[in-house]
């Protein structure tokens, strides 16, 4: 088994206080994982260890083969595509779709760099992947919430990255919306066997068969990971949320709702 992501003893901690605790996460290339977890229990910090923005306290990391502290930080990054609410905050709006997809080749907010005319056709490409090609000359404020996250995945994937990490993209959608977007999102993980993909969102709902396994974070420790159906219990999740809740499962997806309501 060849891994994209290892994690072993990795402890985190700041100002005294321990924000993760001997986390031991291995993801397989090829595979898709949802991580869920409330508020607060460590999910943003578990992507900035992957993507070495932090450094574990305690325990080993390695991404895409690259071993922390034997690697350099700067150059993985090249070959992990990131996708999150922080980078919609960044970019202007006056800036054309294509231009934004286009950029994610140079790691850059805004283009710096003279781009080809393969560029444009990569990105033309990519677009028409996640169905928003219609966009390309569009500027990013006149586009819908959802067409925007469609833009950003596509820019994600410029670089041709090997990992992609979707930090709650449907956050701020309608339904309608949500569901497109994780519908296409389903379908690119279903589609592209070199492209592992991990997708981070409080709603068990979002995680489409694409994603085939679930890490669930607690307080910043691992309180249980794996298939996603051993995951998406009633009694499991009961545990999990510390508050009964019932899962049914429709369409080869699970819903989630107050067992009490």
């Amino acid at each position: 088994m060849t891994s994209v992501i290892k994690m072993n003893g990795v402890s985190w901690r700041r100002q005294r206080k321990e924000i993760l605790t001997d986390i031991n996460w291995e993801v397989a290339k090829g595979q898709h994982w949802a991580v869920i977890g409330l508020n607060g229990s460590g999910k943003t910090t578990l992507l900035n260890m992957v993507n070495g923005y932090i450094w574990p306290t305690t325990g080993e990391v390695t991404v895409l083969g690259q071993r922390f502290g034997k690697t350099d930080i700067r150059e993985l990054r090249k070959s992990i595509g990131w996708v999150s609410s922080s980078l919609q905050e960044r970019i202007n709006g006056r800036q054309r779709a294509g231009d934004i997809v286009v950029s994610g080749k140079y790691a850059s907010i805004g283009l710096f760099e003279e781009p080809t005319e393969e560029d444009f056709q990569q990105a033309l490409q990519l677009m028409d992947r996640l169905s928003c090609s219609h966009l390309i000359h569009r500027t990013y404020e006149t586009c819908s919430s959802g067409e925007k996250q469609k833009i950003l995945i596509a820019r994600g994937l410029m670089a041709e990255p090997e990992l992609l990490i979707l930090d709650e993209p449907s956050s701020g959608l309608d339904f309608i919306a949500r569901e497109e977007l994780m519908l296409t999102i389903n379908e690119l993980a279903a589609q592209d066997d070199s492209l592992t993909i991990i997708l981070v969102t409080h709603h068990i709902e979002e995680v489409l068969p694409a994603f085939t396994h679930t890490l669930l974070l607690q307080e910043g420790r691992i309180f249980d990971q794996g298939n996603r159906e051993a995951i998406f219990t009633s009694s499991r999740l009961s545990q999990f949320f510390d508050k009964a809740v019932t899962v049914d499962w429709r369409s080869n997806r699970a819903w989630m709702t107050l067992a009490d309501v």
